[in-house]
């Protein structure tokens, strides 16, 4: 018996010596990749065409073999079917609809690859022709609206987001792979997504329960961006629209997580759990219980996006609801080298249907901010590559939001609003695994310090990630900021915090030569130390308890050599002409009240352990000195400390958003496949239908 091999739409038997035969649907993209009307001899081609299964791999391959002259012979055969496509999605025979969809992924994609390979060549007019693009595309667009906000299948709805997804991410690609500087704006069919918006067929997918679950990864990607296009040259609907959403109960169900446990952590659902994606690829702990991470970028940027675009999204950040533990199935080892790119990792969907949530007034509450922070400290572990980095990055940033916002400042800091959040912690050999059984109940502003603050004492190393330590700084000294103007007595271990600032001075010191090569530290040192200030100068205003204030000093006066190695490095470089002279001499000027702490209380704490013949002091000793001797210290007024810069997007971070959003759309491009859905399951599931 001779056997069959299908490939290509050629069905050929090796043991025969006629010609292969093709495929009726092949057949006739010959027709349409013909001179003549295809529709000419046979006035039903198109009402059939749709019926038959997509050969997509034929049809792309038809586009991209297409010669320059052929493109013009052709080119109204191909107009054609992109109009009859569009008109098909209108049917109400599912599996034309089906096909009409495949058949425009298949035209979309075939065409980018064409432009690729010949200049000169212009998608809109291959498409659907100069004259007719604005008509085409708004009739496209009101059916995918229609497709997307009807009744339509789940399959139906999730082809629509691929159709999209795709075409996004092939404009992504084209302009990365030619000479137009990268600029995926500069594609015009994403003009006409902006004129015809699907925003609110997005945000009504995301408040559906149902097809949340099946199509929220999508569509919350496909929203980031989109929002992101053009952004810094006109006028974006789809920001404008995402900032003006006030309808919290769609923020909420489109945002809000569902909690389970991970075999680490307890990690959230719905919209975080397409962030998170911890199930799975997200956590895998080695025999050095040290957490990989593949981070989620594009989740993220739609994170960062609703965060700093939105004020209203900051209360869905705050909204409380118990956690609870969902079974979860054990996962087997994952590789440490993911089999998928990194940012592309789709959420477990099973994780985002359920609604409903216990009401059990023992369960730990938990909200949106503290799964962030907890994914926060498992991405901010590892910052070797780059696109962990970027993760990085993109939580400080919106970290860094979250802290210049009033109402996120007053709920981070309300006392009676305490949550215990386990952060993970990178393991070190000078300190044990820590034991999160006894988690004390804190506002949330503790969580966060303690981030930055494992930050600060885990990154001390060659590869220097300069960039993130401001960011963790700068967002201490924003927190710091609100504490002194509503005068908030926050309890917490500032010495853990004071500790890491001095040994990241101490480390700064000991690598002088070596970080300067590449970074200014100057810059770095200048906002440690005007940390450092901010206690001294209103220490007495949010500082829990006097015996705190007593405390800094102590610190201060306990690591003085730190301090006076780092005046004796800064008077070097400012007085000598050099490109770090002025950077150094403002750490000079700013160090002066910590230099007059140090030199007010050594000799006095000298002069009493030589008076009690006393060879090493407690520190309840060296305390006592310090409060005994307050009177007579002088220290100078420094202006400006509880002032900061605000965050703004434009211009520090552009160059930043638009390699991030190159970045995702390269590596969405790479995960998203045509026959994401297979066609065999689709015409199956249409198959009953008329």
């Amino acid at each position: 018996m001779s056997q069959v091999e299908k490939k290509a739409g050629l069905l050929r038997r090796t043991s025969s010596s006629k010609k292969p035969l093709k495929e009726k649907v092949v057949l006739m993209y010959d027709e349409i990749f013909a001179k003549e009307d295809p529709a000419k001899n046979n006035p039903r081609f198109w009402d059939e065409l749709f019926l038959m299964k997509v050969n997509l791999e034929y049809l792309e391959s038809k586009l991209e073999s297409v010669d320059g002259e052929d493109v013009q012979r052709i080119q109204d055969n191909i107009n054609s079917l992109f109009h009859h496509c569009v008109q098909a999605l209108g049917e109400e025979h599912q599996i034309k609809v089906v096909n009409a969809l495949q058949t425009l992924c298949a035209l979309f994609r075939g065409v980018h690859q064409k432009n690729k390979s010949a200049s000169g060549f212009d998608i809109i007019n291959m498409l659907m022709g100069f004259d007719k693009a604005e008509q085409r595309m708004k009739d496209l667009m009101e059916r995918l609206d229609s497709l997307l906000c009807g009744d339509s299948s789940e399959s139906l709805k999730s082809l629509c987001l691929k159709l999209m997804y795709n075409n996004y991410n092939l404009i992504c690609l084209f302009c990365c792979c030619t000479k137009c500087d990268n600029n995926i704006s500069q594609n015009t069919i994403l003009e006409y997504v902006m004129i015809n918006s699907i925003f609110e067929a997005i945000l009504q997918i995301l408040s559906d329960v149902s097809s949340r679950g099946q199509h929220g990864y999508d569509a919350v990607v496909l929203l980031a961006l989109l929002v992101n296009y053009r952004k810094y040259e006109s006028v974006n609907p789809y920001i404008v629209k995402l900032s003006i959403v006030d309808d919290e109960p769609t923020l909420d169900v489109s945002m809000l997580s569902r909690a389970y446990k991970d075999k680490e952590e307890e990690n959230q659902g719905g919209f975080f759990s397409t962030l998170t994606s911890m199930v799975g690829s997200m956590f895998i702990a080695d025999a050095d219980e040290k957490l990989s991470v593949q981070t989620n970028e594009a989740i993220l940027l739609a994170l960062y996006e609703a965060v700093h675009l939105n004020r209203n999204f900051i209360t869905v950040l705050a909204q409380s609801h118990p956690e609870i533990d969902i079974a979860v199935t054990p996962t087997t080892t994952t590789p440490t080298t993911p089999t998928t790119p990194l940012g592309t990792t789709p959420p477990s969907l099973d994780m985002m249907n359920n609604p409903e949530l216990p009401l059990d007034p023992n369960l730990q509450t938990s909200n949106l901010l503290i799964t962030f922070l907890k994914y926060a400290s498992i991405v901010m572990q590892d910052t070797k590559d780059e696109h962990r980095l970027n993760s990085a990055r993109l939580c400080l940033i919106i970290l860094t939001c979250i802290a210049e916002d009033q109402y996120a400042d007053a709920f981070l800091h309300d006392d009676n609003m305490n949550f215990r959040v386990s952060l993970h912690r990178m393991p070190m050999r000078h300190r044990k695994k820590a034991v999160d059984k006894n988690i004390p109940s804190r506002p949330l502003v503790c969580a966060v310090l303690d981030l930055m603050v494992e930050f600060i004492v885990t990154h001390m190393m060659k590869d220097f990630p300069m960039d993130l330590y401001l960011r963790c700084v700068q967002i201490i000294h924003k927190l710091l900021c609100y504490q002194k103007k509503c005068r908030i007595r926050l309890h917490y271990t500032w010495r853990e915090l004071w500790s890491a600032l001095i040994n990241l001075l101490k480390f700064l010191l000991s690598n002088e030569t070596t970080l300067l090569a590449k970074h200014n530290i100057f810059h770095l040192a200048l906002l440690v130390v005007n940390l450092f200030n901010m206690f001294i100068t209103y220490g007495d205003t949010f500082l829990p308890t006097s015996n705190s204030y007593d405390e800094l000093y102590y610190e201060i006066v306990r690591m003085h050599q730190v301090f006076d190695n780092l005046y004796c490095m800064v008077l070097r470089v400012s007085t000598n002409t050099g490109q770090w002279k002025e950077a150094a001499s403002k750490v000079t000027h700013a160090l002066v009240n910590v230099r007059a702490i140090i030199n007010h209380f050594n000799p006095k704490i000298e002069s009493y352990a030589a008076v009690n013949h006393i060879s090493q002091l407690s520190e309840e000793q060296v305390l006592e000195v310090v409060r005994s001797n307050y009177d007579t210290l002088t220290l100078k007024l420094q202006d400006g400390l509880d002032q900061f810069e605000r965050y703004s997007e434009q211009p520090k971070e552009a160059a930043f958003f638009k390699e991030l959003v190159r970045s995702i759309s390269l590596n969405v491009r790479k995960n998203v496949s045509l026959n994401t859905l297979s066609q065999d399951v689709l015409l199956k599931e249409f198959s009953t239908i008329s």
